[in-house]
């Protein structure tokens, strides 16, 4: 189960990704891409953050 959380955060983090390129394309608020942006960046950073080997205790 812990193997298929990196590789869900990342999916999410490639939704979002594409929400925030659907959202200037449309012309949306600032405030709304950006949002969007700053999660896209928070599951990108926990998606490549769980991959990194440390102790298994």
């Amino acid at each position: 189960m812990s193997s298929f959380v990196p590789v869900l955060l990342l999916m999410i983090a490639g939704i979002l990704a594409g929400g925030v390129i659907s959202l200037v394309k449309q012309g949306a608020t600032k405030f709304s891409i950006g949002l969007v942006g700053a999660l896209c960046l928070l599951a990108l950073a926990g998606g490549v953050l769980w991959m990194i080997p440390g102790d298994a205790t």
